[in-house]
């Protein structure tokens, strides 16, 4: 199911990667997906018992945003989003995909993979994929039919859980049983592609999508000893799994110190989506720091996610950035960084969000906006302008408005005692919605 991109589009990206304006070499890029993974989950967000050293670490290199949130409150949309740069109901992923599920990325879509690699990158996706039904069909986009050269993944979850995965899948091969635990073998996929498998003359495009927080969970036993005060199994083994992803984090970035990559690597760390369960019992324990909801929801707890990103030399080392960012961004800021024009023949919703590394206010055209299918309560749709966040229900005839900068827990509904505000954010939430309404 190969296909090649609008021949129109091929002339602008003839080269463009290895003439990169102000570098003496193309600037290589790394996405690190997280599944499931609250906003407060990790020890630089403020949990105060998981340990994460490595992330730690990271963040001190680059800069930690504090309002980074993902394009759904749901993994395979949220996905999908990061790879296209268009909000998941514009792009044929409006829900999570179960097996055999119809819905897939369309073939229409342009992924940034797609683009880097006609500009001469080598590319490779290993972990979750999630953004087909028909995994390893040729009745639906693969991998390797949008952009990446190389690829080790799962259509979903891992099974039967993150210990001796049987589910894999190497460029159309099924591997059968795996040993070891899903996120650092994922990793050291990920290290082999970079050692031993790509050209090393080419900059490299590198997706990392872990299944760790994500149920099932199961973690290494050396990761849960750091947990052993805990009487609690599940919460020992969703920390542990938290520490588990770090470790495998670490080992990522060792590999790119060992490369002599690191300095020339724009790397992002995030999450699909905010965290799943109740947080009080089982595996799902991970924390919202305090937002409102969790998996789901458009309130902040679902949507509000963990954010690094690290490129030396670019990225002000040990900052911290209150600009709100979300997902789709990602495909705007690495095809602004390698040079490449983006798409012009559709609605991008991400932006260029290099600006906030010096401290400038983004410019959005298309403002932050999220719909969700699958909702755990009745907020279906919502949208973010500047300090303020409207969230409507599914008939868009009830409405709640929050000051997010002043009320991050949304706490205090205004939309009784600000009708004005309410006003100006309905009409912007409902051209949005229309445009993306007609669009999908």
């Amino acid at each position: 199911m190969n296909r090649a991109l609008p021949f129109l589009l091929l002339p602008l990206l003839a080269g463009t990667a290895l003439t990169a304006k102000d570098e003496s070499k193309p600037v290589n890029f790394v996405v690190f997906l997280t599944d499931d993974l609250g906003w407060g989950d990790l020890a630089c967000y403020g949990h105060p018992v998981i340990q994460t050293p490595n992330l730690d670490r990271f963040a001190e290199q680059g800069a930690r945003f504090t309002q980074c949130y993902s394009a759904c409150g749901v993994c395979s949309p949220s996905r999908s989003s990061i790879l296209t740069g268009r909000t998941p109901y514009r792009n044929g992923v409006w829900r999570w995909l179960p097996s055999g599920h119809y819905a897939h990325l369309r073939e229409s879509e342009i992924t940034s993979a797609e683009l880097l690699k006609a500009a001469g990158y080598d590319t490779c996706h290993v972990g979750k994929w999630h953004l087909n039904g028909k995994f390893n069909s040729d009745e639906q986009p693969q991998p390797d039919d949008q952009g990446f050269d190389h690829w080790l993944a799962t259509q979903n979850n891992a099974s039967p859980n993150h210990r001796n995965p049987v589910n894999f899948v190497r460029n159309g091969k099924p591997v059968g049983k795996m040993e070891g635990f899903s996120a650092p073998l994922v990793v050291e996929e990920a290290i082999r592609w970079l050692k031993e498998k790509r050209d090393p003359e080419k900059p490299f495009f590198l997706n990392v999508w872990t299944h760790e927080p994500h149920l099932p969970i199961e973690s290494d036993p050396k990761f849960m000893e750091l947990y052993k005060k805990f009487e609690d199994e599940g919460l020992r083994q969703h920390h542990g799994n938290v520490t588990q992803i770090d470790h495998a984090f670490g080992n990522l970035m060792r590999a790119l110190d060992e490369l002599e990559e690191t300095e020339n690597t724009f790397v992002a760390f995030t999450s699909d989506n905010g965290p799943e369960g109740n947080g009080h019992s089982g595996r799902t324990r991970g924390s919202t720091g305090g937002l409102r909801e969790r998996k789901r929801s458009s309130h902040e707890g679902g949507i509000r996610v963990p954010g690094i990103l690290r490129w030396p030399g670019r990225i002000p080392a040990g900052s911290t950035n209150a600009t709100p960012v979300i997902g789709s961004d990602l495909f705007s800021t690495m095809l602004a960084i390698a040079g490449i024009p983006l798409p012009d023949d559709r609605s991008i919703d991400g932006v260029d969000i290099r600006p906030a590394f010096a401290g400038k206010t983004l410019k959005r055209p298309i403002p932050l906006y999220w719909r969700n299918h699958l909702a755990r309560v009745d907020v279906h749709v919502a949208l973010r302008d500047g300090d303020w966040k409207i969230l409507g229900n599914a008939a868009l005839d009830k409405f709640q408005l929050y000051e997010i900068e002043k009320d991050w827990q949304e706490k205090n509904d205004l939309a009784a005692t600000r009708p004005d505000k309410l006003a100006e954010l309905k009409k912007k939430l409902l051209r949005v919605h229309k445009q993306v309404e007609e669009e999908g």
